[in-house]
Order: C-alpha cells, then sequence, then structure tokens
C-alpha cells in the first residue's frame, strides 16, 4: 500500500496507509476517482482573523449578532468581512449513536474536550509572587476541574513541564516543583540602576531626560566631583547597553515560549485555552511587538485562546526610594520612569488576552477568584476574517479597528492590529493551514451537507477494524465546467484520538470529480467514501473534514466510536 503524504507532515504526524474508498464514489462510469497526493486549493492568502468578544452593560458575552452588524478597518480603511463564524462555548455534538449511525455525543462520553495549559512565568515571577499564585492554582484545580477537562503545566523556563492530564495529583506535584529562575534578571541596587524599560528609553529612544536622570544618579551612588561626569556617562552608556542586551533576550525567550505552547495546544481536538500566569514584561522593541502579533495570529489560527492573570496582585506604582540621595529632578524622572514601566508590563499581558478572546485579570489580591474568572472563556466569540486590499509585503503594522452598526450599549475587545507579512504566501500553504487548524478542532462546519458514520468488527478479543464512513452531498458543491464536464476535488480526511486528546493515526483522501451533465443530474443521494482503521477495543474521538476546492467550502464534524 502507498505511504499517504499530507498537510500533517508540518506536525510530525505520521498518517496511516490509505484503503480504497468505497460506495458511490469508486464507480468508474461517474467519472470519479480516490486519489493520494497534494490537493492545491484556491483559498485566499493573507487572510487577517480577528477574534471579537462583545458584551452587554453587564459584562455578559452576547451571540445574537451577524455579520452585517460589524464594521472592520484596517489603516482605517473599511475592509469587506469575507469570513464570519460565531462559536459558542458549549457546542452540542451530533445524537446518539447506533450501529454504523452517527457516532455518540462527546459529551456523554467523559472523554477530553477542554484543554487548559497553565503557564507559570518563572522568569519573571518572585518568590513570593510564586507562592500566592501556586497555592490559588491548586485550590482551581483540584476544585473547579472538570472530568472533560485535561491541564498541562509549563513553565517560560521550559525547567519544568507536565503534558495533559487530569491526575490532580500529579498536577499538582508539578506546581509545588518550580521556582523562580534569573537568567535575565535585572539586578537592583547596581550602580547605575537602570531597568531594560530606562534603558531602552536612553538607547533606542534617545530619551535625553531620562539619560541625565541615570548621569546624575550615576554620579551619587558612585561619589563622583562634577569634573568627573563623564566617567558617570560612560558607565551609563554601558550599563545601559548591557541591560539592552539582557532584556531583549528575556523578552525574545518568553515570547517564543509562548508561541511554541500555542502551537502545541493547537494540535489538541477540542477548546483550547492557555493561562498565563506572569508579573508581566516589557516589549519596548519593534522586533517583541512583531513576535507579539506572531502569537496572536497563531493562537487565532490555532483556536487557543489566552486568558492572563497578574500575578502582583493589587500593586501600587509607587517605587522604592529609599536608596536614592541624589538631586530631586533626577529622583522624580527615575521615579516617574520606574511608574511607566510597572504599569508596561501589564500591556503584552492585556495585548495577549484581548486579540484571542480571552480575558485579563490584575490589581486583586484574590488570585483564585480570578482565576476562575478568566479560566472561563466567553459563552460566544465572533470570528471575522478579511483580505486585506493591495497588501504589501513589508513587514508594516496595520492598526485594526472593529465598530458595531447601531448597538449601543455593547463594549468590543478584539485585537488592535497586526504586522503585514514580509514575504508572499502560497495558496497551497494557506489552504493546508484551514485543513490542519479543522482537524484539532472541535467545532463543527456545516459549508457542505455531510453524514458521519462509524461500524466495526472484532476478528477477535485484542484487535478490532473501525470504519468511517463519510456521506456528502456532492449537489451541493460548485462544480467548474471543462471539456463537457463538471469538475470538483474533495479533500476527506478522518482521524482518531484517544480519549484524552492524543492524536493516535489518519487517514487523507481526495476525490476527483469529473461529471458529464448527465451523470450528475442522476445523482440522488450521498457519495460515500469509507476509511479504514486497524485498532484495539476502546473508546476513540472521530473527527471528519471535508474540503473542496471549487468552493472552498468546508464541513466537519464530531463522533466517538466506543469499542468494548
Amino acid at each position: 500500500m502507498q505511504i499517504l503524504r499530507t498537510f500533517f507532515a508540518v506536525l510530525l504526524l505520521p498518517f496511516a496507509p490509505f484503503s480504497a474508498a468505497g460506495g458511490q464514489s469508486a464507480q468508474p462510469d461517474a467519472q470519479t476517482t480516490t486519489t493520494v497526493g497534494e490537493t492545491t486549493f484556491q483559498s485566499k492568502v493573507n487572510l487577517v482573523m480577528v477574534p471579537v468578544v462583545v458584551r452587554d452593560a453587564q459584562g455578559q458575552a452576547i451571540g445574537n449578532l451577524e455579520k452585517a452588524d460589524f464594521q472592520l478597518f484596517d489603516k482605517g480603511k473599511p475592509q469587506v468581512i469575507s469570513k464570519f463564524a460565531v462559536q459558542k462555548t458549549a457546542s452540542k455534538g451530533p445524537k446518539p449513536s447506533t450501529p454504523a449511525a452517527p457516532p455518540m455525543r462527546l459529551a456523554d462520553t467523559g472523554v477530553a474536550s477542554r484543554f487548559v495549559g497553565y503557564l507559570f512565568d518563572d522568569l519573571h515571577l518572585a518568590f513570593d509572587e510564586l507562592a500566592r499564585v501556586q497555592k490559588a492554582s491548586i485550590k482551581h484545580i483540584t476544585t473547579d476541574l472538570q472530568t472533560t477537562d485535561r491541564v498541562a503545566i509549563y513553565t517560560t523556563s521550559g525547567r519544568v513541564t507536565l503534558e495533559f492530564t487530569d491526575d490532580r495529583d500529579k498536577l499538582r506535584d508539578t506546581i509545588l516543583r518550580i521556582q523562580p529562575v534569573n537568567l535575565y534578571h535585572h539586578a537592583p541596587g547596581n550602580c547605575p540602576d537602570l531597568s531594560y524599560y530606562i534603558a531602552d528609553k536612553i538607547i533606542n529612544k534617545n530619551d535625553q531626560q531620562a539619560f541625565q536622570a541615570a548621569v546624575a544618579e550615576t554620579m551619587a551612588c558612585a561619589t563622583l566631583t562634577p569634573d568627573q561626569r563623564q566617567i558617570a556617562v560612560q558607565m551609563v552608556q554601558s550599563t545601559a547597553s548591557q541591560e539592552i542586551g539582557r532584556g531583549e533576550q528575556d523578552t525574545r525567550v518568553t515570547l517564543l515560549t509562548i508561541k511554541d505552547i500555542a502551537r502545541r495546544m493547537a494540535s489538541m481536538p477540542g477548546q483550547r485555552q492557555i493561562m498565563l500566569i506572569s508579573p508581566g514584561f516589557v516589549t519596548p522593541s519593534v522586533e517583541a511587538l512583531q513576535e507579539t502579533t506572531d502569537i496572536l495570529d497563531r493562537a487565532t489560527r490555532g483556536n487557543v485562546m489566552i486568558s492572563a492573570l497578574d500575578a502582583r496582585g493589587l500593586f501600587t506604582t509607587t517605587p522604592d526610594i529609599t536608596q536614592r540621595s541624589y538631586d530631586g529632578n533626577a529622583t522624580m524622572v527615575k521615579n516617574q520612569n520606574d511608574r511607566e514601566a510597572m504599569i508596561a508590563q501589564e500591556d503584552v499581558l492585556a495585548e495577549l488576552a484581548s486579540g484571542t478572546g480571552g480575558t485579563f485579570a490584575h490589581h486583586s489580591n484574590d488570585l483564585y477568584g480570578e482565576l476562575r474568572r478568566v479560566a472561563t472563556a466567553p459563552e460566544y466569540m465572533y470570528l471575522l476574517g478579511f483580505s486585506p486590499e493591495n497588501l504589501k509585503n513589508d513587514g508594516t503594522f496595520h492598526k485594526l479597528k472593529i465598530v458595531l452598526v447601531e448597538r449601543k450599549g455593547l463594549t468590543v475587545q478584539a485585537r488592535l492590529g497586526y504586522y503585514a507579512p514580509k514575504h508572499a504566501t502560497s495558496q497551497e500553504d494557506t489552504a493546508k493551514t484551514e485543513i490542519a487548524d479543522a482537524v484539532f478542532s472541535r467545532e463543527e462546519i456545516h459549508d457542505l451537507s455531510i453524514d458521519l458514520h462509524t461500524k466495526f468488527f472484532k476478528p477477535d478479543p485484542t484487535d478490532a477494524k473501525l470504519t468511517v464512513l463519510a456521506r456528502i452531498d456532492v449537489r451541493q458543491l460548485h462544480f467548474r465546467k471543462a471539456n463537457n464536464r463538471n469538475n470538483d476535488d474533495l479533500k476527506i480526511i478522518a482521524v482518531l484520538f484517544d480519549t484524552n486528546g492524543n492524536y493516535i493515526t489518519g487517514v487523507e483522501k481526495t476525490l476527483e470529480m469529473r461529471l458529464l451533465d448527465a451523470t450528475l443530474q442522476k445523482l440522488n443521494g450521498p457519495v460515500t467514501v469509507k476509511s479504514d482503521f486497524d485498532v484495539k477495543p476502546g473508546t476513540y474521538v472521530v473527527r471528519l473534514v471535508v474540503r473542496d476546492a471549487q468552493g472552498q467550502m468546508m464541513a466537519a464534524q464530531n463522533g466517538v466510536a466506543d469499542i468494548p
């Protein structure tokens, strides 16, 4: 048998050998063939997806809006919303199972349907902050974890990790093993005492006020005389450069970790949420802002919601001035910069939450209560997609604005903008990404009419053969007429997961249709495509995704096959 080449190669997920299709799809007189290989879809490239949460005056998310209720602006220019979807947190599954019929509802089986990744920012958490969030997190997991929830533990340093599980003891023990990691920390009390935020102002933003204040501080702490001012200048420039290098590395490592976890979360088959627990960190550089936008893009494509908790709790912006003895004006500037830095640390947390439909909790000492609040996903979220007109691949920032049409008393939460790509994305790569995203989602899509059916038989007590039947109404398709035939290609993907959401195996097929008019008119029922799997007895989550090339329509359904 031939081994499948599929879009899952990028995820390093091995697919099973392809098996022959059954039903009408295999009839040669209908001029259809099922083939294995690459299919080029006519997907729009540079599609920007914008998650939007709309809340009423009571703060409740509402889900009764339509595409016409939204206006989207890119750099102030109105855009056509080409994709629109409403996501509901608790979705209804297929009907109950019967033999060779739609599989059981996922909610009735206890299999994993919600995946929460706790990300502890041990690169920035202080000992007292970490102790408080450890206590609150353990209480939240042991008290509020549902039977269909799976939790993973990650750290920004990568030193402590636990993959998805519902074992509360393992989760508690793993959380307690986390310790602060001082890899790139600014060490207060140095002479001069320059944070990354102030160093960026001095070196990259040429802030003379910050520079002069740092020089005055250095002359005081190093006990230099006025004629030794140039020594203080050199000390400030040297220290600021060192802090820039340390700070940039710190921010780069932290953001790359968040991106990697978003990529990992995107492969889980269900509702996905990252709980970022951090005191925050500053992202003053353009590279850091671009990296943040990349995280938002990846999380949005993978349906990964990021919620954030400021681990500082209720904090004051009054700096510690006990060690400061230099002139009053320099002290005032230093204090102002420190206040700005403390506030700026929150910005990235707020942006990641706002841009992915999550919740940002801050300025509260009730960390357990805030964890419960941010862990609850909004009941409704809208996904708006648009393809920017005349988009240049120049890497520039595009500010977004979402406006509601004649809807007063409502608030809108959405991402602030995006960076244009620096190179073009091929239609083929875009289509593969869209299909992969659909496979690793639990969202049901109904652009096409499909039915998912399963049946099995056991040749012996330890082995079984599971058959997944995809019944597709091809009369809905938008065929392309060529050579007196109606042409379209369907890509059909059937995938199995275990009850913890781990990928097991999958089959991908392409159904090439070249139908005469008379043949198309005679079709009075669905086309059936069959995929067979050799499995062991057990419970399996089945995911079926169908995508056509001409109309770029997609359908997806979930089910559970229980083999005793």
